[in-house]
């Protein structure tokens, strides 16, 4: 078994750079950077003090038994939701996606529909125009984008998405997990 590659991994996933984790272990940057390389071994305490920081127990860091990673959903795993009062339908195209960073949904907005207002946080949006117009409030600031537009900000202000267009416009959403 290759310890290091397996504590990058974890590192990474707890958005720890080297220099992090080894602040937090009493480790030099180099010799994080040894462990992951599989240059140097940790000793059992250097080890259970580095999992300990990433979150992980002995018993699961060596299990081996390969944890399947579903990578493509099917149209029947989604989930749609239309909400009349606003008129709008949204598809979530990852299922249980509010659990990872990332929540991808697509967005059909009908004639005059438009989507809750968000307070500030932050999150992170991306929009990708797949038809139509779509009106953006960010702030006190209003932006269009059209067919084939991209559009990305942060919500540091409050934000509002809407149908510019005179019928059907079609979205897909990107956002960090704090943001539906």
């Amino acid at each position: 078994m290759q310890i290091g590659p397996k504590i990058k991994s974890l590192r990474l996933k707890n958005g720890l750079t080297q220099e992090e984790l080894g602040e937090r272990t009493d480790l030099t940057k180099g010799h994080i950077s040894q462990l992951e390389r599989d240059l140097n071994s940790p000793s059992i305490e250097t080890l259970f003090s580095l999992l300990e920081v990433l979150g992980t127990t002995p018993k699961d860091f060596f299990d081996d038994s390969k944890k399947v990673t579903k990578v493509v959903y099917s149209t029947e795993e989604q989930t749609v939701h239309f909400d009349d009062v606003l008129n709008y339908s949204m598809r979530w195209l990852v299922p249980r996606s509010n659990e990872n960073e990332m929540e991808p949904v697509l967005i059909t907005f009908n004639k005059r529909g438009e989507f809750k207002k968000f307070e500030p946080s932050l999150s992170e949006t991306f929009i990708y125009v797949l038809s139509g117009i779509i009106t953006i409030e960010h702030g006190d600031t209003n932006y269009t984008a059209s067919k084939g537009d991209a559009v990305y900000y942060d919500g540091s202000e409050s934000h509002k998405l809407l149908n510019a267009h005179n019928g059907e416009s079609k979205i897909i959403l990107v956002a960090t997990h704090s943001y539906l």
